[in-house]
């Protein structure tokens, strides 16, 4: 009986099986490449990543089904990243979803045909990838994390949770274009709020174990990680934030992810839900719609996490007022 029940439900199924084959050939496969700055192990990546191909497959975009989703691991290597978009432009995607500025700018360098969508991209006007937020009038759009004017937040912010900062390393990676816009921030604010900054260019660990305990035999000491170090992966962030402390440097992070892992603070917006909101500006290009017409979007609201543990560690007592600003604290 259970053989012919299963022969029922196949013979079922073949007779639709003609009518699947049309509508199959009828939605022809679309193709999406996706350039990420992370290491492909990386779980911060991973999970950006599953955000977005989740609220694609919300949207009907179901990969293997109607669209094809090429993904390349740049792991913040500016050469690897420079190779990965050419591939992926040689693949004659439908639109490319590019992770942080030094993707952006490496898939410019290769197309102004294939529509691009960005996320994770400070000012993309000052970075020359867009004209105008309203119009960005070429083939890249998509959603940036913030101002160069944001390392001004970033330098109140130590100095409010640590009043006796007097010298200020900023960490950054080389290529990375939105590195000099934040530095210039800061060195134009540092003196109204009695600090000094020195840019510390990060690469690998050993030299960037090297940097911070150099910056750390003089007292008085703080740190700003900036945008995109989060893609060098988990080993540089476990290895940022464990230095940080190790060293008693008070420092402030430009990803989230950073106070969760360890991190004394971290201000700027939810990453992940830039992931999610870039599916709408996928889905409008692949029925349509062109990037030049879709304007930049910027963070409604940026978020203040604050992990006492490190503080603690620190020897610093958190101001009320900060707290009360405060949209998550760790323990």
């Amino acid at each position: 009986m259970s053989s012919r029940r299963e022969f029922i439900t196949l013979l079922g199924g073949a007779a639709a099986w003609p009518l699947a084959a049309r509508a199959q050939q009828r939605e022809r496969m679309r193709r999406i490449g996706v350039l990420m700055t992370y290491p492909a192990g990386d779980t911060v990546g991973q999970t950006r990543l599953l955000a977005f191909a989740q609220e694609l497959a919300q949207s009907g975009w179901t990969d293997g089904r109607n669209v094809r989703i090429d993904v390349r691991w740049g792991a913040a290597d500016p050469e690897r990243i420079r190779s990965y978009a050419a591939e992926l432009v040689a693949l004659a995607p439908d639109v490319i979803v590019a992770t942080g500025s030094s993707a952006v700018g490496s898939l410019l360098q290769a197309t102004r045909a294939v529509p691009i969508v960005f996320v994770q991209v400070a000012e993309p006007v000052g970075a020359g990838f867009v004209e105008t937020l309203a119009r960005p009038g070429g083939n890249a759009t998509g959603f940036m994390l913030y101002e160069y004017g944001i390392g001004t937040k970033w330098l109140e912010l130590l100095k409010e949770i640590a009043p006796g900062v007097k010298r200020v390393a900023f960490l950054h990676i080389p290529g990375i274009p939105s590195g000099p816009g934040q530095f210039g921030a800061m060195q134009s604010s540092a003196p109204s709020l009695g600090v000094e900054v020195r840019p510390i260019k990060i690469g690998d660990t050993g030299e960037l174990d090297r940097a911070i305990t150099a910056f750390a035999r003089s007292s008085n000491g703080g740190l700003i990680v900036a945008a995109g170090t989060v893609g060098l992966g988990a080993l540089h962030r476990d290895g940022i934030v464990k230095l940080a402390v190790q060293h008693g440097l008070p420092a402030i992070y430009s990803d989230l992810i950073f106070a969760a892992e360890g991190g004394l603070l971290a201000c700027g917006p939810d990453r992940v839900d830039q992931f999610r909101r870039a599916v709408g500006y996928v889905d409008r290009i692949l029925k349509g719609e062109k990037p030049a017409d879709l304007p930049v979007q910027a963070p409604t609201k940026y978020e203040l996490v604050i992990n006492l543990k490190t503080a603690k560690a620190l020897g610093l007592e958190v101001p009320p007022t900060l707290l009360s600003t405060a949209d998550e604290v760790t323990e």
